[in-house]
């Protein structure tokens, strides 16, 4: 989001921005998630999750004036969100990275099929970059990132039950 909207005379103005919107409150969630993992991760992991979490703030503010270039009031931040699951070491540090980054694919997919012009290939490109950040977290892609439906572990691991979803 770089600051390009909808191009005029393209696609519905009002389903782009419910879903910049959506793109917006996800990355609030997502700076938020990042500070709560940052702490829990040493070395070049704590690196990559600084850098992460930069790249969310960054993409956050963009959407900002994207959402404002579509005639909305941006989305606020809440002052704290409820994690998918407790924080307490390392291992579920990195799980919890790369289920905000799922999410975050999610959100953007929507926008991507919302959007056109230039706010599509931007959102094409945020969802590329939370793909490719889950798949650094989790150490192995999805064949469909930012579908949920795709990107789900089974039903029998503690991540399925952590991230609300069920096959």
């Amino acid at each position: 989001m770089t600051g390009r909207t909808q191009e005029a005379g393209t696609g519905d103005t009002a389903d782009a921005l419910r879903a910049a919107q959506s793109a917006l409150a996800a990355e609030h969630a997502a700076v938020y998630g990042y500070g709560t993992l940052g702490g829990r991760l040493e070395g070049g992991r704590r690196r990559d999750a600084t850098a992460a979490g930069d790249a969310h703030r960054a993409r956050r503010d963009a959407l900002a004036r994207t959402v404002r270039d579509l005639g909305g009031t941006p989305v606020a931040a809440r002052a704290a969100y409820a994690l998918p699951f407790a924080v307490r070491d390392p291992a579920s540090a990195l799980r919890l990275a790369a289920v905000l980054e799922d999410r975050v694919a999610g959100v953007y997919s929507d926008l991507v099929r919302a959007a056109r012009g230039p706010l599509r290939q931007d959102a094409a490109g945020a969802l590329r970059e939370a793909a490719v950040r889950a798949a650094r977290w989790r150490g192995t892609g999805v064949a469909f990132p930012g579908l949920t439906e795709k990107a789900a572990p089974p039903e029998n691991t503690a991540e399925a039950g952590a991230t609300g979803v069920t096959h």
